[in-house]
């Protein structure tokens, strides 16, 4: 070999070796900073859903159900946090099924928690944070996540649409005897 292709591969050899190098000091950055992030998850969904325990029973609640007593504008703020989780889930790679899972658990709880008082024990009960959260954990390095989530939301999607073809002819019905009462 010539010193000039001795000297242009040695240059290549140490290009490669500093890429490696710095690829390696990302990867680790990077999972460094994953682990910081489950752990801010972590904290926020304790916070959330699991912080005080409830004196004289093994239960416990969270921020969540607290601030949704305060009426008109509870559910808000805690909405917002929830989907910050839901957010940085997403960040951290989290399959979109995970996500829309996440979502889904999400929506639940704004939707049932905005009922005055049965939304507030029914967040106590529910605790979509910290379910979130798991699921979170459970599924960014799990291959068959996806495969699992998408069947979840399958059955989810299915449930609704028989419940509401199943309101669509219990409307009927309620129609067409209110019809024959008249008649």
């Amino acid at each position: 070999m010539s010193d000039s292709a001795e000297t242009n591969h040695s240059e290549t050899a140490e290009t490669v070796s500093s890429a490696n190098r710095a690829t390696n000091a990302t990867s680790t950055t990077r999972v460094a900073e994953h682990a910081e992030t489950l752990g801010r998850l972590r904290r926020l969904g304790r916070l959330l859903d699991n912080s005080i325990r409830i004196p004289g029973t093994n239960r416990r609640i969270g921020l969540d159900p607290i601030v949704g007593l305060v009426p008109v504008v509870g559910d808000v703020p805690i909405t917002a946090v929830s989907a910050y989780i839901v957010a940085e889930a997403a960040y951290l790679g989290v399959p979109k099924v995970t996500v829309l899972r996440m979502l889904f658990n999400l929506v639940v709880d704004a939707v049932v928690g905005s009922v005055p008082v049965v939304g507030d024990v029914f967040d106590a009960v529910w605790k979509a944070n910290a379910r979130n959260v798991a699921l979170a954990e459970a599924r960014r390095g799990d291959p068959r996540a996806e495969e699992i989530d998408r069947r979840f939301f399958t059955l989810v999607v299915g449930g609704l649409f028989v419940l509401l073809l199943a309101l669509g002819a219990a409307s009927t019905v309620a129609v067409l005897w209110l019809l024959g009462q008249l008649v």
